[in-house]
């Protein structure tokens, strides 16, 4: 069999096990193409609207991007994709797997090995069964919210956010695992609103984990504090509890993991610093309304290479977050945190947020040299104060 009969052979197996009903499963690896960040494409059935489709999920480095594509289109798809983007192509079905190599353009190397599932996963394009928070029925929380009803069907009208809250405890899963092994851990939601994301967030680490989690949900509006404290009772709930006050009053002298989705303006401040303070060894923040740099910006009206694009407002606005926000992730690296920025799904499972995780790493020495990218940042923009700085005493020390 020589090279391109073996790539043929592979994508024989391929078409024959989606028109069988074997297939599992398509991974594609060790890219090596130009697209930047692009590391693996992972490939599944589903139906859509009665229509057998192929899902392919692009991962990149801090995203995932879902296409959805015939069969035949999937097919020519993968075997461009071996052509000139990845060497590996392994295919899992339910009677043996495949993988293709390409080693270089002379060498490729098709091996058949014993398949490693015997069953075939569910198609359909919203598996509830697959999600993190596990089976709807017997959780009361779900209820009690007007997520699903009382035998455990979500409401149509509630789909989106129960996508959004899967999505959130998606997201939260690979981060907790990194955290030190302690006998309880310790986490504040700050601005918890209706707790959604609070009460699901609880359920997957003590229920689906298995885990000892004391979780306090923080929250000015003393009607949903009372709606989720008799919530949390009734789903028998012990360590959830949710308190009354801001997040600049709260208190937390030992802290795990802070949470601030949807804080508004420079309540995201409060939040970091109280968990740097805290010595908290997970930050995730979803922070929204940055207006406190844009104000700074236009009182100053500082002369740079921007001004002609930020004379537009809404261009200014877009500016003004994300200095906000990168110089709230850059504060996070001075004391010691690695970061990193995601999208995060909000509302209506279409308008996104930008997600800052900061995570705690053994380096103990702050980096005086962050300071110093931080004051140019300033600097350029005409900010003389950056509220995170100033109740951190950062503003003017360098």
């Amino acid at each position: 069999m020589n090279e391109n009969e073996k790539k043929d052979q592979f994508l024989t197996e391929l078409t024959n096990s989606i028109n069988d009903n074997r297939f599992v499963k398509l991974t594609l690896s060790n890219y090596k193409g130009t697209e930047e960040n692009l590391k693996n494409i992972y490939a599944k059935r589903i139906i859509i609207k009665n229509e057998n489709k192929i899902s392919f999920t692009y991962r990149y480095k801090t995203k995932d991007i879902v296409k959805n594509y015939s069969v035949n289109e999937a097919i020519e798809l993968c075997s461009a994709l071996l052509e000139n983007d990845f060497r590996i192509a392994t295919l899992m079905t339910i009677t043996n797997d495949f993988v293709f190599e390409n080693v270089n353009s002379n060498k490729s190397n098709f091996r058949i090995l014993t398949a490693s599932v015997k069953e075939l996963p569910s198609m359909s394009h919203d598996n509830l069964k697959n999600r993190k928070i596990g089976e709807v029925k017997g959780k009361k929380y779900l209820h009690l919210l007007d997520i699903s009803d009382e035998n455990g069907k979500v409401y149509a009208k509630s789909q989106d956010k129960f996508k959004q809250i899967n999505h959130y405890i998606e997201i939260l899963s690979s981060l907790l695992k990194d955290l030190p092994q302690k006998e309880i851990i310790r986490i504040a939601d700050m601005g918890s609103g209706k707790g959604y994301l609070t009460f699901a967030l609880y359920d997957y680490l003590t229920n689906e984990l298995n885990l000892n989690a004391g979780i306090t949900g923080v929250e000015f509006r003393k009607e949903l504090v009372k709606l989720c404290n008799d919530i949390s009772v009734k789903s028998e709930f012990s360590n959830l509890k949710f308190v009354e006050g801001t997040i600049e009053e709260y208190e937390c002298a030992e802290l795990d993991v802070m949470i601030a989705l949807h804080a508004c303006n420079t309540a995201t401040d409060d939040a970091i610093a109280k968990a740097i303070n805290a010595d908290a060894g997970l930050i995730v923040v979803a922070p929204c309304c940055q207006h406190q740099i844009r104000q700074e910006i236009e009182k100053s009206q500082k002369e740079n290479t921007l001004s002609p694009v930020i004379k537009h407002g809404i261009f200014l606005e877009r500016q003004a977050e994300l200095i906000t926000d990168g110089i709230r992730a850059l504060v996070m690296e001075y004391y010691g945190y690695k970061t990193k920025v995601v999208e995060f799904i909000s509302d209506a499972h279409t308008h996104k947020n930008i997600m800052i995780i900061g995570q705690k790493t053994t380096k103990k020495d702050k980096n005086p040299e962050v300071l110093r990218k931080i004051d140019d940042i300033k600097e350029m923009f005409g900010i003389e104060e950056h509220y995170l700085l100033k109740i951190l005493g950062l503003q003017n020390k360098k």
